[in-house]
């Protein structure tokens, strides 16, 4: 049964409690009913509470001439209620899916806005949180998708929060009458050839009118579910925590893990342990699309195999598979003139190099491998390359972005790499700091 819409603003503050030291309070404000609401409790209740500085965003994503006016609506709302307004404007990129591209393009936003230490506040409710489940339900989603949407999560540099998941559409309804508030009404909202729109006009009618407590049912299910992931993401760490075994290529920035742990698990524990392990770094792809990971594990003698995912690859090298990504995944081919090796220089796409101790003369180049070099070596000669990197066992994707120093054609080091990256009685040693722009992370 509902609660009175008269005890949404105590519900509201209780829910809100852990965060009411946060430096600020941003309401996503739509000018919908759902967030009007949300933001008419909040200002109400700062009047009577010590409460986080309050304002508010609109994101305009120019899909239709009435979304035009809405800002102005948006402004008088909050100039009455004493509220500071931000306007946003977005450019959704068409796609497959017009709802998944705005919704790309509103948290974009959301993410861009929100600064460390403030929390974004969204307006989805139970009724949203249903309608969540059942549209996951109907994608085939596991059971993190089935848990719905969180009450909480990290945004950015500082963290959204949905306060009013356990409020129904009907409360917030009850409670925007009762306030003779305004809202806007959004004319997409009824066009059914949208899923959500459709199973709110036309699938949950016919649910309720069988079951009358689908939506709090459905909601409960996913808050069991939420708890079943928990679970499974502390068994992840678990797994995670027995293959994050230190490598002597740590020094590359490249997240890796130990794979004969992971291949010790169940099938079933692997890919929950590295799909935790890669939500940070790339989406996933569905259960039926993991051929790429069982032929990566299964590969056998000197194959290197790659599993492409969205944002990036996963190789496998060295008894590891490593994630690669951003300028990672190119290969630097481009001789460069080192004039002065006194001076570190930047390489392109491929970090800086640079000596310590007493820098050999120069001029001298830096050049990638071709094939065939060959390194002269106190006390063993002249020895092909090859051999000296699979030796020390040289992860089989960096040997090509490795920057290797030559003077008058022949190589002197090979930057990184231990005893072949200097000179003990020149007194100098080539030092390589990898590339480390964005790596996927998100």
């Amino acid at each position: 049964m509902d609660q009175p819409s008269n005890d949404l603003p105590s519900r509201l503050l209780l829910n809100l409690a852990p965060w009411r030291n946060a430096l600020a309070w941003r309401i996503a404000f739509s000018g919908g009913l759902d967030s009007t609401v949300l933001l008419h409790l909040l200002a109400h209740l700062a009047k009577s509470q010590s409460l986080p500085a309050l304002s508010a965003l609109h994101v305009h994503h120019g899909l239709q001439a009435a979304a035009d006016a809405w800002p102005q609506h948006c402004q008088s709302v909050c100039d009455a209620l004493g509220v500071s307004l931000q306007v946003v404007h977005v450019q959704v990129q068409h796609g497959a899916s017009l709802e998944r591209a705005a919704r790309d393009a509103r948290y974009g936003a959301f993410l861009e806005a929100t600064q460390a230490k403030e929390v974004l506040l969204t307006a989805q409710h139970r009724d949203d949180q249903a309608e969540t489940l059942l549209f996951r339900l109907l994608r085939g989603a596991g059971v993190r998708g089935l848990s719905g949407m969180p009450r909480e999560r990290v945004l950015g540099r500082g963290h959204l929060v949905r306060p009013l998941l356990d409020v129904t559409r009907a409360e917030l309804e009850t409670y925007a009458t009762d306030h003779r508030l305004s809202w806007i009404e959004d004319p997409s909202n009824q066009d059914r050839q949208f899923s959500r729109n459709y199973l709110r006009h036309q699938v949950f009618p016919v649910l309720t009118e069988r079951w009358p407590q689908a939506v709090t049912t459905m909601a409960r299910s996913a808050a069991h579910l939420s708890e079943a992931q928990g679970l499974l993401d502390e068994l992840a760490k678990i797994d995670l925590a027995s293959a994050s075994s230190v490598s002597d290529f740590d020094w590359l920035g490249l997240p890796s893990l130990e794979l004969a742990s992971l291949a010790a698990l169940s099938a079933a524990r692997q890919r929950n342990a590295l799909s935790h392990w890669l939500a940070a770094l790339t989406p996933m792809p569905d259960s039926d699309h993991w051929s790429g990971w069982e032929d990566l594990r299964d590969a056998t003698g000197d194959a290197c195999p790659i599993w492409r995912l969205g944002q990036g690859e996963l190789h496998r090298s060295c008894g590891r598979i490593w994630w690669l990504s951003g300028c990672w995944l190119g290969h630097p081919c481009s001789v460069v003139e080192w004039t002065d090796p006194s001076v570190a220089l930047n390489l392109p796409d491929n970090g800086v190099v640079m000596f310590t101790g007493q820098s050999p003369d120069g001029p001298l180049q830096i050049r990638y491998r071709q094939g065939g070099e060959v390194m002269r070596l106190p006390e063993r000669g002249h020895r092909d390359l090859k051999r000296l990197l699979n030796e020390r066992g040289v992860p089989a994707f960096v040997r090509g972005r490795l920057p290797l120093v030559f003077r008058a054609g022949q190589l002197l080091a090979v930057a990184g790499v231990a005893g072949l990256n200097g000179n003990v009685h020149g007194g100098w040693n080539l030092h390589w700091q990898p590339p480390h722009e964005d790596q996927g992370l998100s």
